[in-house]
């Protein structure tokens, strides 16, 4: 639907080839990492927006207003996949970083830290509609207590973000402990709203046996869980704790949130693993 709407004028033929190591259905925006680089890629062909590589370069971005139209278009990539979503997803696919979501506005947060995590997948399978359904059910019993519950997840949002904005000015370690203790909290309001799941207990108590924080991530209800990494955190312990993780059944790996957004390539930039993926194809 996406191909056929953006590339409405007189084009070549073009073979698209996807790969991807993010696992589907996990909450990690996967389907929205897809129609952002569908996006990217076919209004590239069609014209509608500049190839910003240049000659020698490795990788390079599109300007503000050509990310713009990336982003609108990926949007209604997404609603053909999931009917009303939020524009959460797409929009870290196109700008990168990290954005504030509040009634429905979308604000791109500046000067964030690159933060380092495991991000492990329970590979316990759930569904974002009836986990939704469940916590506002909750809600509408019992809003005298749960209406609170939201009010707190919201003061840990604001003070998340103004953290989050103060650290590249001043790279303190001090920080760390402040967003572990963020996780730790929200983490339990997550329970207390019924998105957790015995899964990602198991996962914050292996974690937790080497000082590591994490909360999950995503609708909850299984799905995937973030454990935050400090600077400081020793690479035995991180081996160690992946290993543990693994051993109950889950996925991990270590990554980094807050990198930059759509981007487009060149050949020489891709690593050889990728670049034998897609010449299996």
């Amino acid at each position: 639907c996406v191909s056929s709407c953006v590339c409405s004028r007189d084009i070549p033929s073009v073979d698209i080839l996807v790969w991807s190591e993010l696992p589907t259905g996990a909450g990690l925006g996967s389907s929205a990492a897809y129609a952002v680089c569908l996006a990217a890629a076919l209004l590239m062909v069609c014209g509608a927006i500049s190839c910003p590589l240049q000659e020698g370069e490795s990788t390079a971005r599109w300007t503000e207003e050509e990310l713009t139209l990336i982003n609108s278009w990926a949007f209604q990539g997404e609603r053909v996949i999931h009917g009303n979503p939020s524009g959460v997803d797409n929009a870290v696919g196109t700008w990168g970083g990290a954005l504030r979501y509040q009634a429905g506005k979308i604000t791109p947060l500046k000067r964030v830290p690159m933060l380092k995590i495991l991000l492990t997948n329970t590979k316990v399978p759930r569904s974002t509609k009836v986990l939704v359904a469940g916590v506002k059910e909750k809600i509408l019993k019992f809003p005298a207590i749960m209406n609170p519950v939201l009010d707190s997840i919201n003061a840990i949002s604001q003070e998340c973000q103004s953290v989050l904005e103060e650290m590249p000015a001043n790279p303190s370690p001090e920080y760390y402990p402040v967003l572990e203790e963020f996780f730790d909290i929200n983490q339990h309001h997550l329970n207390v709203l019924g998105a957790g799941h015995p899964s990602l207990d198991r996962l914050c108590q292996v974690t937790a046996a080497y000082g590591l924080h994490s909360k999950l991530t995503g609708a909850g209800g299984g799905g995937c869980a973030i454990t935050l990494l400090p600077p400081d955190t020793s690479l035995p312990a991180v081996e160690a704790a992946k290993q543990d993780l693994c051993a109950c059944g889950f996925e991990c790996w270590k990554t980094k949130i807050g990198a930059p957004g759509v981007t487009l390539h060149s050949l020489s930039s891709l690593t050889a693993q990728v670049l034998h993926k897609l010449s299996q194809s």
